[in-house]
């Protein structure tokens, strides 16, 4: 990208693309991401509610490096109307966004803090792997988007959730959490968003890593010593994610954890600066590599 380019002018598709590929990325910037559904254990058994599904028309082809994952093929009917998804068996969400809850894997014996927790998806998601146990806390400083939550922790059977209207980083510096989810908010890309291209920005990228730092300082500042915090966004952009994680092992004493996930290692080459070798352990999901959107994870511990 020219390092000339206003930050308040919207860069062009070829500018992002040739930045991607000059990371390793063969994109075209036409890639798109396959419908899926999460099936909540806590609702029902997978294999009844397939079977059910199936009985019903809808082909479904279960996603292998996922727990409960499976890709929509085909539906005669809307999956987000169904009796099924009204009781809550099922949460349509899509392939990447269902690894951080099942890479953090709490259980029942965690305190866990979601940071930027609606409209839901990973809220409800780590609940069903802590079986209802435990404790997560889930902030949104989003009241609109919190009415989703509440309506889909409601709808998914959920019961070991409180929720909080306010910004995390409002939160008091103690560490009370054992595992903390940092799903932050992010520049996006361009697989679930048509008009994407065009109107992305420096200033926006800027300021979404200088807000992410700040959410990551508050997430170590709230992590228990040996606990866990992943991480993650579905921006493409290196200053939201390897840049992020080099600035944080520069100033915390963290550790990252190997992730067992598809998709390509963290790059550690960026804008001709080398950056520690440790965050290849993290997971980058071009939307070429598995059929997903743009995702980006870390998992590290605090030490």
């Amino acid at each position: 990208m020219d390092g000339t380019h206003s930050p308040l002018i919207p860069l062009s598709r070829e500018d992002f693309i040739e930045l991607y590929q000059s990371l390793g990325a063969t994109l075209t910037g036409d890639e798109v991401t396959p419908k899926t559904l999460r099936v909540n254990p806590l609702a029902t058994d997978e294999s009844t509610l397939i079977k059910t599904l199936t009985a019903q028309g809808v082909d479904l082809e279960k996603i292998p490096f996922l727990d409960y994952g499976y890709r929509i093929i085909s539906s005669p009917f809307s999956l987000g109307a169904s009796i099924e998804y009204l009781l809550g068996h099922y949460f349509l969400q899509e392939t990447a966004s269902q690894l951080p809850a099942q890479l953090l894997a709490p259980s029942g014996e965690d305190n866990v803090l979601d940071m930027a927790s609606a409209p839901g998806g990973k809220t409800t998601q780590m609940a069903a792997y802590m079986g209802n146990g435990g404790v997560i806390t889930a902030v949104d400083v989003n009241r609109l988007r919190l009415y989703a939550l509440e309506n889909n922790l409601e709808r998914m059977g959920v019961r070991n959730t409180v929720v909080y209207n306010m910004d995390s980083l409002d939160l008091p510096d103690e560490p009370m959490f054992t595992k903390i989810l940092l799903d932050a908010p992010c520049s996006g890309n361009y697989v679930t968003d048509s008009r994407w291209f065009g109107k992305r920005k420096k200033a926006h990228i800027q300021h979404n890593f200088m807000m992410q730092r700040k959410l990551l300082t508050k997430a170590v500042s709230l992590l228990e010593k040996g606990g866990a915090l992943l991480y993650s966004t579905c921006s493409l952009e290196p200053e939201e994610n390897e840049l992020n994680v080099q600035w944080l092992l520069e100033n915390y004493d963290v550790k990252l954890g190997d992730i067992d996930a598809p998709g390509s290692p963290g790059v550690t080459e960026i804008f001709g600066d080398l950056l520690d070798e440790s965050i290849k352990k993290c997971r980058r999901l071009w939307p070429n590599d598995v059929g997903t959107q743009g995702f980006f994870i870390a998992r590290a511990v605090k030490q």
